[in-house]
């Protein structure tokens, strides 16, 4: 075998053992408005938040007496509700809202489509939904470029949530 042939083959399985270990990290989505964004193509899980979750809606509710109804939990000063989780090709979008004196307080993601290139989307969209969510107080509010099934699905829950707490 000539040496152009042999110098040819080295650089080529030296590319394909550096090309086959090269990894990309995974992005966990937190509680506190971190968000997983999957876009077209991709695949994407889901889970739950660490607290709030629709297994265990008492969790994260306020310390005021509280009383369980369905999907949320109310207290004497405000009530705490999940919207529905809202399947997408990515995978699931969950919220959960505070109301109090008819004002959404505060709005977190539950769950969110997981994944490489999905998590690193959601963990930048989960504060811009959260931000326009609070500053709207309803679920009228713009898709994130480069995140439509997410902000879609994101404003689905929301607004089933806000409809369970009567300010639909």
């Amino acid at each position: 075998m000539p040496k152009r042939g042999i110098a040819a083959l080295a650089v080529t399985v030296l590319a394909l053992v550096l090309l086959l270990s090269f990894k990309t990290p995974d992005v966990v989505p937190s509680r506190g408005g971190g968000v997983a964004i999957v876009e077209p193509g991709s695949t994407g899980t889901t889970t739950g938040g660490t607290s709030g979750s629709a297994a265990d809606p008492a969790a994260g509710a306020t310390s005021a007496p509280t009383t369980s109804t369905g999907s949320g939990t109310t207290s004497a000063a405000s009530a705490t509700i999940d919207g529905p989780v809202v399947d997408t090709r990515y995978g699931g979008v969950q919220v959960e809202i505070v109301v109090a004196g008819g004002q959404i307080q505060d709005v977190v993601a539950l769950q969110l489509p997981t994944g490489r290139h999905s998590g690193q989307i959601s963990s930048a969209v989960a504060p811009i939904l959260r931000e326009e969510t609070l500053k709207a107080q309803s679920a009228s509010i713009d898709t994130v470029s480069g995140a439509t099934y997410t902000s879609d699905a994101y404003a689905q829950s929301l607004q089933a949530a806000l409809d369970q707490a009567g300010l639909g």
